[in-house]
């Protein structure tokens, strides 16, 4: 391991079982992350950004698996994470800003909620410290009228 590192992706291979057999999604991946550093994954579609990605942070479907490889954060293996200690890991530590944000909304829930709950999950606030922190992300990335966008659902923008 070479700490100076604070993401190493080695080798990876993904894949997903299916009936008709297996899918190889991503096959040979490697990369590093320095402190401080960010990356960003480019590519055709189809060609495993996703995957690769969701295997990081180890939300892949149900049928999908790495095969290969290994994704070390701080020198630690993250096959060896349990679900807890993962989700300390995601958001926290490690996260993903999807190709279509909006998609992303659940409509049946408020902006502020869905924020809230993604604050209060990798965090140790209160539910009005989420709001107050969701009502600022929402500042800081210029959507206007902060404080009332958290108070409505996504199909109303």
């Amino acid at each position: 391991m070479n700490s100076e590192y604070l993401l190493e992706v080695n080798n990876l291979h993904t894949s997903f079982f299916t009936d008709s057999g297996e899918v190889k999604a991503v096959n040979g991946v490697t990369f590093s992350l320095k402190p401080g550093e960010i990356m960003g994954i480019v590519g055709e579609s189809g060609s495993g950004k996703s995957v690769t990605a969701y295997s990081v942070m180890q939300i892949l479907a149900d049928t999908g698996r790495i095969t290969e490889g290994e994704v070390l954060f701080k020198g630690e293996n993250l096959a060896g994470y349990d679900k807890k200690k993962m989700e300390g890991f995601r958001g926290k530590h490690c996260s993903i800003i999807f190709q279509d944000p909006m998609t992303s909304l659940n409509p049946v829930f408020t902006i502020g909620s869905q924020l809230m709950e993604a604050i209060r999950l990798h965090t140790d606030k209160t539910k009005d410290q989420a709001r107050e922190r969701a009502i600022e992300m929402l500042e800081l990335v210029g959507v206007n009228e902060p404080a009332k966008r958290v108070k409505q659902y996504p199909h109303e923008l």
